[in-house]
């Protein structure tokens, strides 16, 4: 049996479970299945396409693994970027038998992903992910097409930049509950920055007006889902029936999947009823996204399910990103005090304590505008990227991209590029500002993904955080809790997880005087 670990340390357990064999009776099968995969894995490794000019894909680092290369299932960022270290702009990495171009520069980044973006707009096939769990009814992993458009034009409506600024009342109605539950309870900031950015998109998606907290039935639930997403949407979570599709027919396989899809579907198809059960009411729901899609049916093209999935899109996304990055521009001032402080000296200068921060300000904090830039490089909400797909051959200097390749652009790594950001790893703001004072419009965090497949959210969530965090600091002096543990990549793994972050909020402006100031807070620009 000990002489078979090794063998089995590559062969996916599934195999085992599909066979219906113990491991004691199917030791030969293990044994020379193994031997093939491992010449076909030889083959594999050695064998580059090559475009018709000749040129190669992009290095491959070493691997004496069968299976492909490992990485990390926590922080595999690191790995990819030690490889772009030594190996170069780009690298192609195996999963099994297929290969898995990543960009880690920024030079690479804009030539490919952003100046190529139509070529790289469509999504790898993910059969878990895509069929099974999301039913083929998500927008993340919906292939590049017709439907793909229909979709974006629909959350255009909503998320347009013109459209958006009709969501500043709300967002400034928010900010000051979530300035006044940080007061009454620090310790617990990271709910109430996730009760103000679900608070803020149940209502655009739903309409709900009632104030939703991080532990309302209904947000556990959705975070929970968009975290088994999160986990399936791993390149090796499963990759059994991403490389034999047809395994997803079989009744007893991915019941899990199949399981939590159900548990999605009754979830969204039922925010979207109680949505027409109030337009039924013949009360005033007010506006939403929800509300308009239903009565736009026929403008869009989509289907009731779809709709639904796309709704819930809206309020998932939205959240989950607002949250961690408001948590990252949290954590960023209290690990980097001197910095914090030119911000609030900004604050102090063109605002003063006589009045808090409003939308009217963001002309004017060019430092702030800065510190968040620098934040969300310093710690990207997604460090691994997404996964793109290239609809046709790509030639960038000596490398060949065929049609067919997943890309992903490691965004850890290209944000830690350091011909375009010296001294990579510091907490620079001022990188963000050019000689004439003014932010730089030529630098890019890529903190809302590439090209065509940019998080169509953006335009929300750089307001939510523009007003959440110039609040907080003009509120608060934030200080780390060192006497608690931390994980300053916290945020940013992969699963998105709640994990701890000690801050303590000191008070800079008496505490009367700052309730007050709250009460009266304008929820008009």
């Amino acid at each position: 049996m000990s002489s078979l670990q090794p063998f089995l340390a590559f062969f996916p357990s599934a195999m085992l479970q599909f066979s219906g064999l113990s491991i004691s009776d199917s030791a030969p099968l293990i044994v020379g299945a193994v031997t093939c995969l491992g010449v076909i894995g030889v083959i594999a490794q050695a064998y580059l396409p090559q475009s018709k000019n000749g040129l190669a894909l992009p290095p491959s680092p070493s691997t004496w693994r069968l299976w492909g290369h490992f990485l990390p299932p926590r922080k595999s960022f690191l790995t990819i970027a030690g490889w772009i270290n030594e190996y170069g702009p780009l690298i192609t990495v195996r999963s099994g038998l297929r290969k898995v171009v990543i960009i880690g520069r920024y030079k690479a980044a804009m030539n490919i992903m952003e100046h190529q973006g139509a070529v790289l707009a469509d999504r790898p096939r993910m059969i878990a992910a895509g069929e099974i769990l999301s039913g083929g009814l998500g927008l993340t992993l919906t292939p590049f097409g017709e439907k793909f458009r229909q979709k974006r034009r629909a959350l255009h409506t909503h998320l347009q930049p013109k459209a958006v600024e009709a969501y500043q009342p709300l967002l400034m109605s928010q900010v000051k509950n979530l300035v006044l539950d940080i007061l009454d309870d620090p310790h617990n900031f990271q709910n109430h920055v996730i009760t103000f950015s679900s608070s803020t998109m149940m209502k655009v998606a739903y309409g709900t007006t009632a104030p939703t907290s991080a532990t309302d039935p209904l947000v556990r639930e959705m975070h929970q889902l968009m975290k088994v997403v999160s986990q399936v949407v791993r390149p090796d979570a499963y990759y059994l029936v991403d490389s034999i599709p047809w395994l997803k027919h079989i009744p007893w396989y991915g019941q899990e999947l199949k399981r939590a899809h159900q548990r999605s579907k009754r979830l969204h198809v039922g925010q979207l009823n109680r949505v027409k059960e109030q337009m039924r009411s013949n009360v005033d729901i007010g506006p939403s996204f929800t509300r308009y899609m239903l009565e736009n049916s026929d403008l869009h093209g989509l289907t009731e399910d779809e709709t639904a999935f796309l709704s819930a899109a809206f309020f998932g996304a939205g959240s989950d990103t607002t949250t961690l990055t408001m948590c990252i521009m949290l954590q960023a001032a209290a690990s980097f005090p001197e910095e914090q402080g030119k911000v609030q000296a900004e604050l102090d200068e063109v605002i003063g304590r006589h009045r808090a921060p409003t939308f009217a300000d963001q002309q004017s904090l060019t430092r702030l505008h800065a510190f968040i830039s620098e934040a969300a490089r310093w710690r990207p909400v997604a460090p691994n990227g997404l996964a793109h797909r290239t609809i046709k051959d790509v030639i960038w200097e000596n490398y060949y991209i065929p049609a067919g390749t997943t890309v992903y652009g490691n965004t850890w790594a290209i944000c830690r590029d350091p011909e375009v950001y010296p001294e990579p790893d510091m907490f620079t703001p001022q990188r963000w500002i050019d000689d004439q004072g003014r932010l730089r419009d030529d630098l890019n965090n890529f903190l809302f993904g590439f090209g065509r497949r940019i998080c169509p959210g953006q335009h929300v969530a750089n307001r939510s955080v523009f007003i959440g965090t110039a609040l907080i600091l003009w509120a608060f002096r934030l200080t780390l809790d060192l006497t608690q543990p931390l994980d300053d990549m916290g945020f940013m793994n992969s699963e998105k997880t709640h994990r701890p972050c000690p801050i303590k909020f000191e008070l800079r402006i008496p505490e009367a005087e700052l309730r007050c100031k709250m009460k009266s807070y304008p929820e008009v620009v």
